[in-house]
């Protein structure tokens, strides 16, 4: 890391915790705080960043530009007051429908960015998806397939058996055409609508679409607490997960597949590892293997991650380059290990369409924005979540756990 930290501006927010520092050639701003627990972010058409405020509502921000990462909040506004809301936020390409949702449904608004307001009544678009633990529901609208929006649903616990039916709806991805809907249509089922584009995903909390050639990525928070014929594997196991789902204009290849969960993990370290066998980082692997399911069962009968991640680094979004050339992606940070780790926003080179890494490395991100001490996390450090580009091409960040905004 260079010794670059925040630009020198007149209005810089101060962290209350020890100064994030970046890697070479980037400079960062904290540019708002206050929020309860920010979350996912997107730009409209008028340049407001909007913020979804988990156990608030949707937040209008209006930004002073003083260039680089030196702005600031000139007016903030709640759009939509809703409690319920707690993750996921879309906004159509024309700019007039916006998208939301709860652990159990998806809602839409007129949106008029103008006056910064939505209209008094919402749409449900698609309902019943309520579980426990995992309650976050991802929206992404695709721009190769106009009209069509992903909805990622996570599972009901840590090992959720229900997963293993693919008709309870639970751990799975699907792409549903809101297009087709109009103000007379029942709301989209989620156990039983749509299009799977995978299923066995514990919980993939980002989602995002390559710009170039339309791929669709997640990025995976695996199990915790693993143990592996009555061994605690869980320090470093299993690894969490970058995994590719096809194109939503090819339904013939790489789309609809089970990525293993509950039933099978991928490896991260190998050191200690019970059983190993010839197995290495991003193979997959079950907790107590039998004649009906074992390590060759969880190779050969599910989709392996692209590529891997440090156990428990949990990440939470993922956002390309216009060019496809480079994916960021937040890692919210660990709980439930010794040492603490994550809790960094990183990237992930891509050519082609692909990473350009091999899925058995070790080395597939390089870090972009880290907390200066992790020792300190989680509870005096930024852990970031949502991410979003403006049109000048800078990022922005959510920190959920400090109530703040960071621009890259």
């Amino acid at each position: 890391f260079s010794a670059v930290l925040a630009q020198d501006c007149w209005n810089t927010l101060k962290a209350t915790y020890t100064s994030p520092i970046a890697a070479g050639g980037w400079t960062y701003g904290l540019i708002a705080n206050g929020f309860t627990r920010p979350r996912s972010i997107l730009f409209d058409d008028q340049g407001a960043l909007l913020v979804v405020d988990a156990n608030s509502g949707v937040k209008h921000l209006k930004l002073t530009d003083d260039g680089g990462t030196c702005l600031s909040v000139a007016e903030k506004r709640t759009i939509i007051d809703s409690p319920e809301l707690n993750h996921g936020i879309a906004l159509s390409p024309d700019g007039k429908t916006l998208y939301a949702s709860t652990a159990d449904k998806v809602y839409s608004w007129p949106y008029d960015s103008s006056a910064a307001t939505v209209g008094d009544r919402n749409r449900t678009l698609i309902a019943n998806m309520s579980n426990t633990d995992h309650t976050t529901r991802t929206l992404l609208l695709s721009n190769k397939s106009p009209g069509t929006l992903l909805v990622s649903r996570g599972s009901a616990s840590n090992i959720d058996e229900g997963a293993i039916s693919q008709s309870a709806g639970h751990a799975q991805l699907r792409a549903f055409d809101i297009g087709s809907l109009d103000e007379n249509s029942v709301p989209f089922n989620f156990p039983t609508q749509g299009t799977i584009l995978g299923w066995g995903l514990r919980n993939s909390v980002g989602v995002a679409e390559e710009p170039v050639t339309g791929g669709i990525w997640t990025v995976e928070n695996s199990a915790d607490q693993l143990r592996r014929n009555n061994v605690d594997i869980h320090t470093d196991n299993p690894a969490e997960e970058l995994n590719f789902h096809g194109r939503l204009s090819d339904s013939t290849n790489d789309q609809g597949g089970n990525y293993g969960y509950p039933n099978c993990f991928a490896v991260w370290s190998t050191e200690g590892f019970p059983n190993r066998g010839n197995m290495t980082t991003g193979d997959q692997f079950t907790l107590n293997p039998s004649s009906t399911l074992n390590d060759t069962t969880c190779n050969s009968a599910y989709v392996p991650p692209r590529l891997s991640f440090q156990a428990h680094t949990a990440p939470l979004d993922i956002k390309f380059t216009p060019d496809g050339s480079e994916a960021f992606v937040t890692f919210h940070g660990s709980w439930n290990r010794d040492e603490a780790i994550g809790y960094k926003l990183s990237s992930i080179r891509f050519s082609n369409g692909e990473p350009t890494e091999p899925a058995d490395s070790r080395t597939p991100i390089t870090d972009v924005l880290s907390n200066a001490d992790t020792s300190s996390c989680p509870d005096n450090c930024f852990r970031p979540v949502g991410l979003a580009w403006d049109s000048q091409q800078r990022l922005f960040m959510t920190s959920d756990s400090t109530g703040e905004i960071y621009v890259l």
